[in-house]
């Protein structure tokens, strides 16, 4: 612990996690969440695996919040950006040119479907996620002239005014006042807790007629948006896939009533649902795709690549100081490159399903897993209490002390997972897409365990 006059212990040496923890909480923001989760200080990473400065080992399923498309260190990743920064290149650019940055945007193109690749303009901005959400929302309402936004409850869009009015979870938008008016909710179907009460093809034709009814009545009170925005696969609301059906119906009315489109992969795309880009597995392309994370190739990099129709602001319009990264631009083209090939997409949907099988026979032999779900390696287990009250679709509410518990064991059995949706409930897979099997099972065999002895005790 920090002394009331701020200084650290003697005995707390340097090479122990609560020496680093101590310091962190020093100098660090209340705002910081993930070493309270996981209060360990990071000495080395490889591959799958991180350890501590005290030589404790983890697997890694959180994986930098699903950035790290190849794991940690990946060695032709690494000798790139040696050589990049050894060769006297440029490394912060603004938006200037460099050959670095032509690979990169057409090693873009290439993944991106042909349809919107053959019309498509790239915005580079700022590192982070949050910025390519606000750099979208400007372009879309530049280019229509109209102001408001559609978003889905249990999206997740960042954390800015703009990116966070666009996000149902109430939590962090309660404490802040006067974000960006202008958004409209719609139902995002989620078939374990259909938000009309139904679950299966019925919620989902349901929610379906809403939104279509909703933006085509004369008589709704909604005037027509900007943008419709969503996640083929909300991450952070708790890896809930959008069905097929619904993504087509999305598009097919936003292309009737010339609205944009914008599909937010930033968690769900890169290979991680065994396509390059979650929205493909319903055959559709949108007006506006939102990249960050994985695409860096393990640097700081965020992009949005958009139809030229939109291109209707100015230089200067939307810009960002860091939006120049050559070294996330030379990982990022290899990266690309590598998740794009067909048999490394098959592989991360065999190895998703190892782990989904895994799951899924864990769940018939627990009560405290209500749902598993996801694509590929992106993969959700809803945890519940199964002595406590139940929704209205009879199914049991949904438990964050329970996944809470869960989170803390793997963490002290050596599996790092973060948790995501309704009350914290959910714990999600976000490994690295090259992971090898026999680190899948032992991450399994670690959750198998946790879970089973959990349920044990809520047994009793």
């Amino acid at each position: 612990m920090v002394k009331s006059d701020g200084s650290i212990p003697f005995a707390m040496t340097q090479n122990t996690n609560e020496y680093f923890i101590a310091r962190q909480a020093e100098f660090e923001s209340s705002a910081r969440s993930y070493p309270r989760k996981f209060p360990i200080a990071i000495a080395k990473a490889k591959g799958c695996w991180v350890e501590d400065v005290e030589g404790n080992r983890y697997i890694d399923f959180l994986n930098g919040a699903g950035t790290l498309a190849l794991g940690h260190n990946d060695e032709e990743i690494n000798q790139a950006l040696i050589e990049m920064i050894q060769s006297g290149a440029m490394l912060h650019g603004l938006d200037l040119m460099t050959p670095a940055k032509d690979e990169f945007a057409h090693t873009l193109l290439s993944i991106v479907p042909k349809e919107l690749a053959d019309n498509a303009k790239i915005q580079f901005c700022s590192p982070s996620g949050t910025d390519a959400t606000e750099a979208a929302i400007k372009l879309c309402k530049i280019a229509t002239g109209r102001s408001t936004i559609i978003a889905f409850s249990g999206g997740y869009h960042g954390m800015g005014h703009s990116s966070m009015a666009l996000t149902g979870n109430l939590n962090a938008k309660s404490q802040v006042p006067n974000i960006m008016p202008g958004v409209q909710f719609m139902p995002y179907p989620y078939s374990y807790r259909c938000p009309m009460g139904l679950g299966g093809e019925e919620g989902t034709k349901a929610c379906i007629a809403y939104f279509e009814r909703l933006l085509k009545d004369p008589e709704s009170g909604v005037m027509k948006p900007a943008a419709v925005i969503l996640e083929p696969i909300q991450g952070e609301g708790g890896v809930i896939p959008a069905p097929i059906e619904f993504l087509q119906a999305i598009r097919r009315i936003t292309k009737e009533l010339d609205i944009p489109m914008i599909c937010d992969e930033i968690q769900c795309g890169m290979g991680r649902s065994g396509k390059v880009f979650a929205f493909e597995h319903a055959g559709i392309v949108p007006d506006v795709i939102l990249i960050s994370k994985a695409v860096g190739g393990s640097q700081p990099m965020s992009v949005v690549v958009y139809d030229k129709k939109l291109d209707k602001w100015g230089p200067g319009t939307h810009a960002g100081t860091f939006r120049g990264n050559q070294l996330a631009m030379v990982a990022g083209t290899i990266t690309m490159k590598r998740i794009s090939d067909p048999a490394f997409l098959a592989e991360v949907t065999r190895k998703g399903e190892i782990i989904r099988s895994r799951l899924l026979k864990l769940q018939k032999e627990v009560s405290i897993i209500g749902d598993v779900r996801g694509k590929g390696l992106i993969l959700g287990v809803e945890f519940i209490d199964p002595n406590g009250p139940k929704d209205i679709m009879g199914h049991p509410v949904p438990s964050g002390e329970i996944a809470m518990r869960i989170q803390r064991m793997c963490f002290e059995n050596g599996l790092i997972m973060e948790k995501g949706g309704r009350n914290g409930s959910v714990m999600r897979c976000l490994c690295a897409l090259n992971i090898p099997d026999e680190d899948i099972d032992k991450a399994m065999s670690i959750m198998e365990k946790v879970v089973k002895e959990v349920d044990a005790d809520v047994r009793k």
